[in-house]
């Protein structure tokens, strides 16, 4: 198979992660997960928060993006919520509607 300089560059310069860190990350998240399946959220933030810390020490500049694209990525929440919020807000109205409906129907039968 033949692969391009290019390729062969990015390779060379991506780092691998060393076995120690993926068992730190994959151990911690695993912990974390059991303990907000376990309803001990604090925990759970504490595993979750090794996780990222030992991620974020590999992969400085992926962070840095995050951080600086999370006022659009808290935009787009709170637009899903809000519209969620209007879907839920609708279908208790309807419900709401045919509950009376119904109980009308009963009363005049």
């Amino acid at each position: 198979m033949k692969y391009s300089r290019d390729i062969m560059v990015r390779r060379r310069r991506r780092k691998e992660l060393e076995n120690w860190k993926r068992a730190v990350i994959a151990g911690s998240t695993a912990f974390s997960v059991i303990c907000f399946m376990k309803r001990r959220p604090t925990s759970g933030l504490i595993f979750g928060g090794v996780a990222l810390a030992t991620l974020a020490s590999e992969y400085p500049e992926k962070l840095a993006e995050i951080r600086a694209r999370l006022p659009e990525y808290t935009e787009r929440g709170i637009a899903l919520l809000d519209f969620a919020s209007l879907i839920g807000e609708r279908l208790a109205e309807v419900a709401e509607r045919q509950r009376s409906a119904w109980y009308e129907a009963l009363l005049n039968g």
